[in-house]
């Protein structure tokens, strides 16, 4: 989504008084993440930058993801779950970042996304807030979070707005859970809906199956109004035919962003290990690997082992008298 150039302020050159103590360990915190990425270059013909986009010098808003639908142009989306990826993917154009409940499989090693609470996602969603200054952080609200009333859904949302500093919150359903949605913004928080395949209810759905095939696209298409019309700003579609994807995103005022949707929506979202190749084995078919981040860890991890073991690592220069 093209939007205004906010130029980056030159960095100071290196001294030796910048070395030692005055050098923070364990890294920084948040300005110190987000002015690392940026000393790699934001001029997009930059070697590592080819491509990326420039935020606007201020949050991204619900409706500036609206207007830009209205003017055909795009935006992308990414997972994020800790500073350094939020600060980074900030930095390469990234308008709006999740805080999934896909950490349950990314951070937290489950199997599925049922297992993640609200306690273990609002520090991670606390973490990309605070790490960024221009993007739309958007969290999930885990399973079990908001199925039993609206005041639930109401109570889980404000936690995450008040906790962990987001912006909106996602939930998965479509006319079950307009009155969800409708409560939620009803109490002043943005809500990005999520139809089609939900993970979330995989063992109703009977697996990773696509959804609305044949006579259920018309339900599917139902559910994308029904969000609309409770109040969502935008809605996921997760493998959808990319037909009816197509359709949906004609007919919607609103913003559809696509996850194995087709290339017909308005945005698209991945999930960052998917998308730089840290997680390995089979992905599924809508994924794309944009880099082998899996290799260039094993490789680095290799080396330091290696001179740790041989003693090379360190060596005096990174040594103190």
């Amino acid at each position: 989504m093209p939007l205004p150039h906010e130029p980056t302020p030159a960095q100071p050159e290196k001294s030796a008084a910048d070395d030692d103590e005055s050098t923070p360990p364990y890294g920084g915190g948040a300005s110190q993440t987000a002015s690392g990425a940026g000393s790699a270059g934001t001029d997009s013909t930059s070697a590592g930058t080819a491509g990326a986009v420039s935020l606007p010098p201020r949050r991204v808003r619900t409706l500036d993801l609206i207007k830009a639908k209205s003017e055909g142009r795009r935006w992308a989306m990414l997972t994020s779950y800790d500073q350094y990826t939020a600060a980074l993917f900030e930095q390469a154009g990234v308008e709006v970042l999740l805080v999934g409940d896909s950490a349950a499989n990314n951070v937290y090693g489950h199997e599925t996304t049922l297992p993640v609470t609200v306690d273990e996602l609002i520090p991670l969603a606390r973490a990309v807030s605070s790490a960024t200054s221009r993007a739309l952080i958007v969290a999930d609200l885990p399973f079990g979070s908001y199925e039993i009333s609206d005041e639930q859904a109401v109570a889980t949302a404000v936690r995450f707005m008040k906790e962990a500093g987001v912006h909106a919150v996602k939930l998965e359903g479509g006319a079950a859970v307009a009155t969800r949605i409708k409560a939620i913004t009803t109490a002043g928080i943005p809500v990005m809906a999520h139809i089609g395949f939900t993970p979330q209810a995989e063992h109703n759905l009977g697996g990773y199956k696509v959804q609305g095939r044949g006579d259920a696209g018309n339900a599917l298409l139902a559910d994308a109004r029904a969000v609309a019309e409770a109040g969502a700003f935008s809605v996921v579609m997760e493998m959808v035919p990319a037909g009816l994807a197509g359709r949906v995103s004609a007919e919607l005022a609103i913003p559809t962003v696509g996850i194995g949707a087709g290339a017909d929506c308005d945005a698209q979202v991945l999930v960052w290990q998917d998308m730089a190749g840290l997680r390995t084995g089979k992905a599924p078919r809508f994924v794309k690997r944009y880099a082998d981040l899996h290799s260039v860890l094993f490789d680095a991890v290799g080396r330091y082992v290696d001179e740790v073991k041989s003693g090379e690592f360190p060596e005096p220069e990174r040594s103190f008298d």
